[in-house]
């Protein structure tokens, strides 16, 4: 008699989750990917999740990202809508899913390569986020998805006229950070180390720090011609003072935070006093201001370790 109530509570449980998949199938189903010349043999790719970069020529394809398993299809064909040369490697960012999500169908075509820490992180799986009210649980990637080439500091890959380096940027939006530059072309991809949606997500449980964040930006400013092209982690080609802007904005506001906590203020009496008011045009994106004050005393009041899962 009980057989058919427990059937239909196992439907019940069931159909929230189908209509998530559902759901979830549906918005990819209608992700075109956006293909655009920034310059020399450089495009972006723009879909969902980070953006794409692909060195083109003769030698064939260098990726940079690749987004999430369901849009690999649609990038293999936007890229055949480029060129008819073959995909020869694929360069990850940093783990976080929306920049490796295609690891490991693309991986069937052309190796993958990262940071150390990239493959470290994306084999452990755990929670990423800000100590705080960001959390985003990462589940271990399938081997398949882990790149099979890795690197500790820089790397270089020499196709189509270009040498294309990967520059390790330590405890910046995470510990496996890679700012890929693309010299003769004259861009460079930044990664999630610069975004153009407002104030940075910085990912303190996998390593990140602000201070790294803006230690590893300044870095990179000082090795970029003043008419670079910097294509974004999210967001639209941007150029060398928009990256100045935001350098100044996440070391001005750390500081502005350090001093009120040099001062005794709690997190609500530094709300109540407006001590990021300045900074508002920041909060229009994935990082609210409260959560930015939230990362930024998480960081400076020792709650976020630094710890690495490897130099």
């Amino acid at each position: 008699m009980r057989r058919p109530c427990l059937a239909v509570a196992c439907l019940s449980l069931a159909l929230p989750a189908l209509a998530s998949a559902v759901q979830d199938a549906d918005r990819f189903d209608k992700v075109q990917i956006k293909v655009s010349k920034v310059a020399g043999t450089v495009y972006l790719l723009e879909g969902a999740g980070g953006n794409i970069a692909a060195s083109v020529g003769e030698d064939g394809v260098v990726l940079v990202d690749d987004q999430y398993a369901p849009l690999v299809e649609k990038i293999r064909a936007a890229l055949k809508g480029v060129t008819d040369r073959p995909l020869r490697f694929i360069l990850n960012t940093h783990y976080h899913g929306d920049h490796t999500g295609g690891n490991a169908l693309l991986q069937k075509d052309a190796p993958v390569i990262a940071h150390d820490n990239v493959r470290a992180r994306l084999a452990a799986g755990g929670m990423a986020g800000n100590l705080g009210s960001i959390q985003m649980e990462n589940k271990p990637a399938e081997p398949a998805a882990l790149p099979i080439i890795t690197f500790g500091h820089d790397l270089t890959v020499h196709l189509n006229g270009e040498e294309v380096r990967a520059l390790h940027v330590p405890s910046g939006h995470t510990d496996g950070d890679a700012v890929v530059f693309f010299p003769k072309s004259n861009v460079v991809h930044m990664g999630d180390d610069f975004v153009t949606y407002g104030f940075p997500f910085v990912d303190l449980a996998a390593g990140g720090s602000v201070k790294g964040l803006i230690a590893g930006l300044e870095s990179v400013i000082a090795q970029l011609p003043p008419d670079v092209k910097v294509i974004p982690g999210h967001g639209q080609v941007s150029t060398l003072d928009d990256v100045r802007r935001y350098l100044a904005m996440v070391r001005d506001s750390r500081a502005a935070v350090e001093r009120a906590l040099a001062a005794g203020q709690t997190p609500e009496q530094m709300k109540a006093a407006g001590v990021l008011d300045p900074w508002k045009a920041g909060s229009g994106g994935f990082v609210s201001t409260d959560k930015w004050l939230e990362t930024l005393v998480n960081e400076l009041t020792g709650k976020a370790t630094g710890t690495f899962v490897r130099h």
